[in-house]
């Protein structure tokens, strides 16, 4: 009679040994998608804390403030302010802090308006039916105008949703800007400058891989600087949300009031122009076994110059985005990245593949014409960079490698002078 006790004790461990290790294995897994996310980006981390570090402020302000008790369950649109209205980034804040205001200010008076004259003409109707358009301030607009209160009551009601609403707008908006701040601004800059670094990496790489590769190249995952570009495809829709986002944000740092964020999307699409050239270079690269090294040896002396040109100036452009600075420098490579598109154009004119089976030649030229096409892009880039540098008041890079030397004068006092040159 005792087996049946023991196989139930026995199931019963089994079962709470597998609940207890799938337990751990759900938490392992938990544990390493925080640290995944805690490398990946620290700041949403800390922003979770800010977040949590604001709804506990306005709670502290509803039971400390006497104030706040007069306005009864309205407190609750401080909470809700504060959950929708507090983003990733300061420019993302202000800008919905500023439009729940604005937005709440004008359907409340919307509001008291309609109700009034609804009062004036008689009873009003039980239902209504809205225009989906207004639906950003369509929830204060509707308990406003469809309320069954007294004028005096309307005006209590719309007052205390206002200033509930502010309050917690600019509690968020000074949690966001105090509190470890994320600046969408600057987010977008170092994206540029990183976008335009990824297609400089490629150029600079593609010389040596396409001509003295002899081996059939599968995708080139061992080389991931030849796959990094193909990001800046894809960022088209999170620049432009940057630069709306970054107009709401005050100055800060070295981005000044107006800064030209515009300029910045500009360049943003040249490099999406280039990056789209470069995506079809990549497939001629992959299959460089296409064309006979014997061909496509012919052409490699210019398109070499040429990559290695256009990569460097670039890969110049990058830096001073990077840096907020300005120089000649790459003005220097494009052009003689141009001379080398120059010397290309006289090469496949002489026709260097004569008596070449045509399909043979067709990706080696198709490799030429891109590279020459590229050759362009490069040059609208730098020219974008530089009109950037100009609208933006960049510092130039020699000031930042000048320094102050005192005179030193000996015991008989004469004055030394040391000149140091670079």
């Amino acid at each position: 009679m005792a087996l049946p006790s023991a196989e139930y004790t026995t199931g019963f461990t089994h079962a709470l040994r597998t609940l207890i290790e799938k337990t751990w294995a759900k938490l392992v897994k938990v544990t390493k998608k925080g640290k995944m996310l805690v490398q990946d980006d620290p700041r949403r981390v800390i922003h979770s804390f800010k977040v949590g570090f604001a709804l506990v402020l306005i709670s502290i302000l509803q039971y400390f403030r006497p104030s706040f008790y007069g306005f009864g369950d309205n407190i609750i649109w401080a909470v809700l302010t504060v959950v929708l209205v507090l983003e990733f980034s300061v420019g993302a804040t202000l800008g919905k802090g500023l439009n729940r205001m604005l937005a709440t200010a004008l359907a409340g008076a919307l509001g008291i308006a309609t109700h009034r004259l609804a009062t004036l003409s008689g009873e009003k109707g039980k239902t209504a039916r809205y225009d989906y358009g207004m639906l950003i301030f369509i929830l204060t607009f509707c308990m406003v105008s469809l309320a069954n209160n007294t004028d005096k009551e309307l005006l209590e009601i719309a007052h205390e949703r206002l200033l509930t609403i502010i309050i917690g707008s600019c509690l968020s908006i000074m949690v966001c800007i105090c509190i470890c701040p994320v600046w969408v601004g600057k987010d977008l800059h170092n994206q540029i400058a990183a976008n335009i670094e990824k297609i400089a990496d490629f150029m600079e790489g593609f010389g040596d891989e396409y001509f003295n590769n002899t081996e059939t190249t599968e995708a080139g995952e061992d080389k991931p600087f030849l796959h990094r570009y193909k990001s800046v495809l894809s960022s088209k829709n999170s620049e432009e949300t940057m630069a709306v986002l970054a107009r709401w944000e005050p100055c800060h740092g070295r981005f000044r009031f107006r800064h030209p964020w515009n300029q910045y999307l500009k360049i943003g699409n040249l490099t999406r122009l280039c990056a789209y050239k470069i995506e079809a270079l990549s497939v001629y690269l992959f299959h460089s076994e296409q064309t006979p090294y014997e061909l496509r040896s012919r052409i490699q002396e210019p398109c070499t110059n040429i990559s290695l040109e256009s990569g460097k100036a670039l890969k110049e452009a990058s830096l001073l985005v990077k840096n907020m600075t300005k120089s000649s420098t790459p003005n220097l490579h494009v052009t003689n990245a141009k001379n080398a598109a120059e010397s290309l154009r006289s090469v496949l004119r002489a026709n260097p593949w004569d008596g070449a089976d045509h399909l043979e030649i067709i990706p080696a030229a198709t490799v030429a014409s891109l590279l020459i096409d590229i050759v362009n892009c490069a040059e609208k880039i730098c020219e974008a960079v530089e009109e950037l540098a100009s609208l933006a008041n960049f510092v130039p890079s020699e000031l930042l490698h000048r320094g102050t030397v005192q005179p030193i004068s000996d015991h008989h006092g004469s004055v030394h002078v040391i000149t140091v040159s670079e």
